[in-house]
């Protein structure tokens, strides 16, 4: 069994696990200190305060002025929005929830069978534990990491077989979000007044992972998060997410409860595209929040550069008026640091700010 060693010799079985033996109290390693515990900060999800909604329904026609406006405002007041009518077929969208939920279903025994390597940063398979760092909190969530592009790092073998559809879905998911990504980076860099094509081609190759992540309910919410406050480390993010909800993002001091909604696909923007826009562009901090009755299910896309990208502002938006807010970084390195020190928010991207 793929158990994850800790510095106190004891040891951490899945989350999921420990709730059907029957866990009454959530264990040390998951408890936030007072300052990170949800009840300790205001869930503001009134609907006349949550991200942007933009319909894409009218993408090629003359709406399209209207959509870069919008998508520019989301970028620049939120860095996260939900998009609806984006052509990713609604079927599609269930049947990756679906098949996310069947996997988690099945025995561990058989799950383990998948159990990624421990000790090993966003290493592909079934795992508790994303980060490498051996103090870290530990998130209440299970997930299971695809690498899904470039072709070359896709290996469905090492995907769960049952049900039996479910290496074809992930595939047919992976190359639906690949052109959603292509579509709204374009929009993107148009609404900045950068070339159509500028994101895309400071990407190069795309690395594509998919996470499908499960969140059980917990017995003490109040101490614990699904997932700890952070900025997605690459260019964009999406997320599907069932009806119990629990992404949060924040926004003016505030943690607020992206409501899901049929359908939709939630954007959040990430930090390699904070640096391309100069600042003007926000990524979005964000994290999940678990509760007491019911399990959680989300899928995020990570769209991302390649380790070896060399990530810097835009020259057309770094200039003697407006000169560069951050510093060059390559990206593998950026990755490392996020894993090896931790998320904690923003930290990573505000160390690369100029006058840090």
């Amino acid at each position: 069994m793929d158990l994850l060693s800790r510095k106190n010799g004891g040891s951490i079985d899945r989350v999921q696990a420990l709730i059907q033996d029957g866990l009454k109290q959530v264990p040390d390693e998951y408890i936030q200190p007072p300052s990170l515990r949800p009840t300790l900060t205001i869930h503001n999800s009134s609907l006349s305060n949550q991200p942007p909604v933009i319909d894409l329904s009218e993408f090629h026609t003359n709406s399209l002025e209207r959509i870069r406006h919008e998508v520019g405002q989301a970028c620049r007041e939120w860095g996260v929005f939900q998009v609806i009518n984006h052509g990713v077929p609604t079927r599609l969208l269930e049947e990756m929830k679906d098949i996310g939920l069947k996997f988690f279903e099945r025995p561990l025994e058989e799950k383990l069978q998948y159990a990624c390597k421990s000790g090993s940063a966003a290493s592909e398979g079934y795992g508790s534990r994303m980060l490498v760092k051996e103090d870290q909190i530990l998130d209440w969530r299970d997930y299971f990491n695809h690498h899904t592009l470039p072709l070359a790092r896709r290996n469905p073998s090492r995907w769960p077989h049952h049900p039996p559809s479910y290496r074809e879905t992930v595939e047919k998911y992976s190359e639906q979000m690949k052109l959603l990504a292509q579509r709204l980076l374009t929009v993107i860099s148009e609404s900045i007044d950068l070339p159509s094509s500028y994101i895309q081609e400071v990407i190069g190759e795309p690395y594509q992972n998919i996470a499908i992540s499960y969140y059980p309910p917990c017995p003490q919410p109040e101490l614990t998060l699904g997932l700890q406050p952070h900025s997605d480390m690459g260019a964009i993010t999406f997320l599907i997410q069932d009806e119990v909800g629990g992404l949060q993002v924040l926004k003016g001091g505030q943690w607020i409860t992206v409501q899901p909604l049929p359908d939709a696909i939630v954007v959040n923007l990430g930090d390699q595209t904070q640096i391309w826009t100069n600042g003007a562009y926000k990524s979005v901090e964000h994290r999940a929040i678990v509760n007491a009755l019911k399990a959680r299910l989300s899928v995020a896309t990570f769209y991302d550069p390649s380790k070896q990208t060399r990530i810097y502002p835009a020259p057309e938006l770094a200039t003697k008026d407006s000169p560069p807010r951050y510093r060059e970084v390559i990206y593998g390195d950026y990755v490392s640091a996020w894993y090896s020190k931790g998320p904690e928010g923003k930290r990573n991207i505000d160390r690369l700010a100029v006058d840090s």
